[in-house]
């Protein structure tokens, strides 16, 4: 049927979800217990986001079950609650649908049956693990989470370093690495020419790329935009059909050649405006990792975050007087805070060896999952349930 996994080609939610991911969940945790599977059974089952969550339910009531369950959030705020009459339909016992269970204000919750009967949780990245606990982050789950802080552990997520490479990127028009830097300005060019910017060598390109929802702070960046223009920045937003769609067209009208809107997102466009730009703007309300940022370091495209989640754990702050840093990082969820360190990125900007330096300190950092991967492995040795290596 038309659309993609979790909603319609109008963006409207499947109305049969719950039972989809139902059974996604029950097969899963089936490998848990070797039931009806060949008799092959997993020493852990490792679950993701409201999608899976309830196999750790059904894991936690099956006595077959032998494995140990992991349940990792992606991202709190979806969180799959579905009316409470889907409960006979999915199997669900009624011991398990109260407050100390699967129940959310009186909705039954995938997102709260993984938090509450997994083995381990954990986040994509230690900031949002702390966030999460508190009221401003939790989307309502912070009391479940603060209940099993115990169990909760954030780990970093990794980037794919061989799609991720602008020495070998095969949707690049010319490539390059952190000792020459030649390819990357023809990058630029390209992205000059395909989202009709005005040809200039010597002034910096800011490029926003995200989906267009609130999350992401896109209501920061039309408000600040136009002052932003005026400072001599040339703007790209790359998002997608959504609410700020109509402002994000204005904007193109009156700053021709100088602020450029993509609406079709694709994969050598993503590549080409990570290569392309100066700046990488994710100036997001929240984040629980993101990845953007982390290709941009090795890019040597400078990101400019907002100081939270993922982004606050994988983007230094410039320190001018050391010389150290990947990026600029305001604190501040305002307008006034996002164009304090466009100003910074713009004073350093004008002295080149400083953004040099920027440069080669983001490309020289290492966000490969080789890094990460051992954490995960430490996690499941230490739930008892396999051999150690």
């Amino acid at each position: 049927r038309p659309g993609g996994p979790y909603s319609d080609h109008y963006g409207k939610d499947w109305w049969d979800n719950a039972i989809r991911f139902g059974v996604l969940s029950k097969v899963g945790a089936l490998f848990g217990s070797g039931a009806g599977l060949d008799g092959w059974k997993a020493d852990v089952l490792h679950l993701h986001d409201w999608h899976a969550g309830l196999a750790s339910a059904y894991t936690h009531f099956d006595p077959r079950a032998t494995a140990a369950t992991v349940y990792t959030v992606h991202n709190l705020a979806y969180q799959g609650n579905f009316d409470r009459k889907v409960r006979k339909a999915l199997g669900i016992s009624s011991l398990a649908f109260h407050m100390d269970g699967l129940e959310f204000h009186g909705n039954l919750s995938f997102m709260k049956a993984g938090l509450y009967y997994s083995d381990q949780i954990t986040t994509v990245s230690p900031t949002y693990a702390r966030q999460i606990q508190t009221r401003e982050h939790g989307c309502g789950m912070d009391g479940v989470i603060r209940k099993r802080s115990d169990r909760l552990t954030g780990i970093l997520n990794g980037i794919d370093e061989q799609t991720w490479n602008p020495d070998r990127d095969p949707h690049l028009p010319a490539r390059f690495n952190a000792d020459s830097l030649a390819g990357k300005a023809k990058c630029k060019a390209v992205l000059e020419e395909r989202t009709g910017l005005t040809p200039d060598p010597q002034g910096p390109i800011a490029v926003m790329m995200a989906r267009m929802t609130a999350q992401k702070g896109w209501d920061l960046f039309v408000a600040a935009a136009p002052a932003l223009l005026a400072e001599g920045l040339r703007l790209v937003a790359v998002g997608g059909e959504g609410p700020w769609q109509a402002a994000l067209d204005r904007l193109a009208a009156q700053y021709p050649g100088r602020f450029a809107v993509v609406e079709a997102f694709s994969e050598e466009m993503a590549h080409l405006a990570e290569a392309g730009a100066d700046l990488f703007l994710m100036p997001s309300l929240f984040e629980p990792c993101g990845l953007n940022q982390m290709y941009s370091q090795r890019y040597g495209t400078v990101p400019l975050v907002h100081r939270t989640g993922g982004l606050a754990d994988t983007v230094d702050p410039w320190d001018p007087s050391t010389g150290q840093g990947t990026g600029f990082v305001f604190d501040h969820f305002t307008t006034a805070g996002l164009a304090w360190a466009f100003d910074t990125a713009l004073a350093t900007w004008a002295r080149p060896d400083s953004w040099r330096r920027l440069q080669a300190n983001g490309m020289a950092k290492d966000f490969s999952w080789d890094r990460q991967i051992q954490r995960y492995v430490g996690l499941y040795e230490a739930l008892g349930r396999m051999p150690t290596a």
